[in-house]
């Protein structure tokens, strides 16, 4: 998909949501099934992944771990971003790659220690192909993050409200 058409895309949304602000507003849902086993099945109605846990620890590794979706989701709504934000300033760039990184207590998440299971760092690792200078690049990467979803999700606090019934 060319550049241009990234760009005419987002003009387009753009161009909606300023005639229409409230149009910007939304909420995604999924819904995660575990039955017997660890595997579980997570939807959002279009479509379904599994995610599991490995043998030791207790599952049957018959699909990628949270912890990999997670990751996934932040390193890849970052490269995404980074090439949108990329696009609409008329920057090219040839490739984004961004590897990511996280340190975790495997014990806390067995309740064991005082550390949180949250993860104690994140890295990201962000290389970009483009013959754009550095002082260029590093302000659109700035912007970029500063709108992404995922990355902020991660960075800043939020209000998680958690409501438990009974099946």
């Amino acid at each position: 998909m060319s550049d241009q058409h990234i760009r005419e895309a987002q003009e387009q949304v753009i161009s909606a949501i300023k005639a229409d602000p409230a149009a910007a507003l939304g909420t995604t849902a999924a819904k995660a099934v575990v039955g017997d086993g660890l595997a579980c099945e997570v939807s959002d109605g279009q479509r379904s992944i599994i995610v599991d846990m490995p043998p030791s620890m207790g599952g049957q590794a018959s699909g990628p771990t949270p912890g990999f979706h997670a990751r996934a989701a932040v390193a890849s709504c970052v490269a995404i971003g980074i090439k949108l934000t990329a696009t609409r300033a008329g920057i090219a760039l040839e490739q984004v790659e961004v590897d990511i990184e996280m340190d975790f207590d495997d014990g806390a998440s067995l309740g064991l220690g005082s550390n949180t299971a949250a993860p104690m760092q994140t890295r990201l690792n962000i290389s970009l192909k483009s013959d754009a200078p550095a002082d260029e690049l590093n302000a659109m990467v700035d912007r970029a993050l500063e709108a992404d979803p995922f990355f902020l999700a991660l960075r800043d606090p939020q209000a998680v409200v958690t409501k438990i019934e009974k099946a």
